[in-house]
């Protein structure tokens, strides 16, 4: 049986990255971020990067130069490193995943995003979802897991069987991504959706009216969708996902 996303997942919109906003304090993926979140009652997106000591760190980039004062690549460093490195537009550090678990602790539903550890959606992976899966697995509220990678979404149905899993879709127009053409072309088909066991996407908004997403919702997978960034654009979207991920206002 291919596990199902909760029903939370499907009623309560999901703050993209948490509910940030750096004019009051809120830096993206920030505990202040995820605690406006859980007040407001919405449910939450994250993302996972690898640290040099094999944690699993909350930050969306694999540089630091974006979102924090620093630079370098986060996979350079330790946990404790990147714990001490402030974002920028708040006054705390880079927490890493047990912490975050810890904090929403069931009271919101969690989607996971585990960003590609292969640079190019191949097969070198498992590192960062074997260990976020060691805590996952200790983990009892809604949660949720996903990747643009297939690969990464294969090594979470064999890590963590029990928790629902989907892979996050684009038009994958090759001016966007930093991927061949011969990439672009195979990952935007969403060939990949039955073999890795997803039971859901999290689509591009500008390209759900594909017709291989409609096909997908026609065939019992349930469609979220990235990023929402006004009132307008939840309308749209809402006439093909059931929920949003959403940012930059109140949805």
């Amino acid at each position: 049986m291919i596990p199902r996303l909760h029903p939370d997942f499907l009623t309560k919109p999901l703050t993209h990255r948490g509910l940030h906003d750096v004019s009051e304090g809120r830096p993206e993926n920030s505990r202040a971020a995820i605690r406006a979140a859980i007040e407001m009652g919405y449910g939450i997106e994250i993302d996972l990067q690898l640290s040099a000591d094999q944690t699993p760190m909350v930050f969306h980039d694999y540089g630091l130069h974006r979102l924090t004062a620093a630079a370098g690549a986060v996979a350079q460093l330790s946990a404790n490193q990147l714990g001490a490195i402030q974002l920028a537009g708040g006054n705390e550090g880079i927490p890493d995943l047990a912490e975050i678990l810890g904090l929403v602790a069931g009271k919101a539903p969690l989607l996971i995003e585990f960003k590609d550890q292969d640079g190019a959606m191949g097969t070198n992976v498992g590192p960062l979802e074997k260990a976020a899966a060691d805590l996952l697995s200790k983990y009892s509220g809604p949660v949720g897991v996903m990747s643009f990678n297939p690969n990464s979404v294969a090594c979470l149905a064999e890590f963590l069987p029990d928790v629902a899993r989907g892979i996050v879709t684009s038009a994958y127009t090759p001016d966007d991504w930093p991927l061949s053409q011969v990439v672009c072309d195979y990952l935007r088909d969403i060939p990949d959706y039955d073999r890795v066991g997803a039971s859901f996407i999290s689509h591009e908004l500008a390209d759900l009216d594909r017709a291989h997403v409609a096909e997908l919702k026609a065939s019992g997978a349930n469609v979220l969708c990235w990023t929402v960034k006004s009132a307008e654009q939840e309308v749209q979207a809402r006439m093909v996902a059931e929920n949003i991920t959403f940012e930059q206002y109140w949805a």
